[in-house]
């Protein structure tokens, strides 16, 4: 069984900065990648960012590119999602997932169709 756990979200003001972490249960190193995704009330789920746990290789949604940036450490089992410059569309609930036996985040890196384990997302409000 695998489990994540994300943390970090809160309420930060636009231009502000936020740092989630996702605590996987197992070592990364097993897992083809940890993604990023978001769902705002009224809006379509959007994969935000996603980290391969083979290579040194990341996706970003245009939305996010240069304000966002994910990384990992294996030695902790945990994956991050450093936010800055944050603005109020960026408010929603994230979400951290594990291709665990598919393997097509490597293609496919920022659809949730490619992930087969996901934690309970953690809400971020952006908001002055």
């Amino acid at each position: 069984q695998v489990q994540l756990v994300e943390s970090g979200g809160g309420l930060v003001q636009p231009g502000g900065s936020l740092r989630l972490s996702c605590a996987a249960s197992g070592s990364l190193l097993d897992y083809y990648a940890i993604g990023w995704f978001r769902h705002a009330p009224g809006k379509a789920r959007e994969g935000v960012s996603s980290i391969s746990c083979k290579y040194d290789s990341a996706y970003y949604a245009d939305s996010v590119k240069g304000r966002f940036t994910i990384s990992r450490d294996n030695a902790k089992n945990m994956v991050y999602l450093e936010m800055n410059s944050l603005r109020p569309e960026d408010t929603a609930v994230y979400f951290c997932a594990a291709d665990i036996t598919m393997g097509y985040s490597t293609w496919f890196g920022l659809l949730p169709t490619s992930y087969d384990s996901w934690g309970q997302g953690t809400q971020v409000t952006v908001s002055s």
